[in-house]
């Protein structure tokens, strides 16, 4: 079996050195064959407050140059156990949702035939809906296990009927959701009215509020996800404006009262041993940011994944 090529050696190539891939890792087209790909999506026409995430996969990939080899808290080398490749970015029309959504879709089921599992770096939250339709064709109805502040299940905005605020009650009207495992974690603040928190119930989602990780602690959460999640199929999709905006600035829409990036990373680690099928994290808008504060935390986020990912391959 051909050895995994991995990131350029920081000893060799300083770091903020060379093109920016995610923690430096070689191109899709460097390497003859992949299992892992990371893919921005520079997307943001469907955003209801503050612009920027179309900059976002280039801030994170920037913001990820010191991450390592060896994760030690998951006790893997993941670049080692799975050739992880930067995918570079999919290409999409500002001007029109509708073409967006579909370039989407289908440059993700290309790239699904290239590789077992892809992570996706954000664009604004739009990109979920075509990301599910991608991974649904390929696995079924999949659990949601959606880290946001929002809901995304409003209908429409000004008409809209996709937009960042809406992906998971189009998927799930779509039947790309199992309504019976699939769960929000960290949302928070003010809704429109409860019609909301009904609404968003019937379209399969439970909810793990970032009042109830306050209250009871992140293993009290943890135990709730993975007892809805069970063994499904599982995406992952993780607006970073689930953290506190003490921990990312850098998004569009913040909301105070957020998890901390330490509480969210322990419940990543957490799903070890899951059949995690696609992850995205998205909503990072640099513009917002300080000193790369939600860059980097973002990086972190996608290097987890990715590490989950290489465990589960591994196995």
């Amino acid at each position: 079996m051909t050895e995994n090529v991995g990131p350029i050696d920081a000893s060799v190539n300083p770091r903020y050195s060379g093109i920016a891939t995610f923690a430096r890792l070689p191109r899709l087209e460097d390497v003859p064959r992949a299992d892992i790909a990371v893919v921005g999506i520079p997307f943001d026409s469907g955003v209801s407050y503050r612009p920027g995430t179309r900059f976002g996969p280039s801030h994170v990939r920037e913001s990820s140059r010191l991450l390592r080899p060896y994760n030690p808290a998951q006790d893997v080398s993941p670049f080692a156990i799975a050739q992880v490749v930067d995918a570079g970015d999919i290409p999409v029309n500002p001007f029109n949702i509708t073409e967006a959504v579909d370039e989407v879709e289908r440059a993700a089921k290309a790239l699904g035939e290239q590789v077992r599992q892809i992570v996706t770096i954000g664009g604004d939250h739009t990109v979920a809906l075509p990301l599910l339709r991608a991974v649904a064709a390929k696995h079924g109805p999949v659990a949601v296990l959606h880290f946001d502040a929002h809901l995304d299940t409003w209908d429409t905005y000004f008409g809209a009927p996709i937009t960042h605020g809406t992906p998971f009650r189009r998927a799930s009207e779509e039947g790309l959701i199992d309504l019976t495992a699939s769960c929000h974690v960290g949302t928070r603040g003010p809704l429109y009215s409860k019609q909301d928190l009904l609404d968003d119930e019937r379209l399969g989602f439970s909810i793990v509020s970032s009042e109830y990780i306050e209250e009871h602690g992140v293993e009290a959460g943890i135990e709730r996800i993975l007892q809805r999640v069970g063994d499904r199929p599982l995406y992952l999709s993780i607006d970073i404006d689930v953290l506190d905006p003490a921990h990312a600035p850098g998004t569009g829409t913040p909301e105070a009262g957020g998890l901390t990036s330490r509480e969210l990373l322990r419940i990543l680690r957490a799903l070890s041993g899951r059949n995690i099928v696609g992850a995205d994290v998205v909503e990072v808008s640099p513009a917002y940011d300080h000193a790369q504060m939600t860059g980097i935390a973002a990086s972190h986020v996608v290097y987890e994944l990715v590490t989950l990912l290489a465990a589960q391959n591994a196995r």
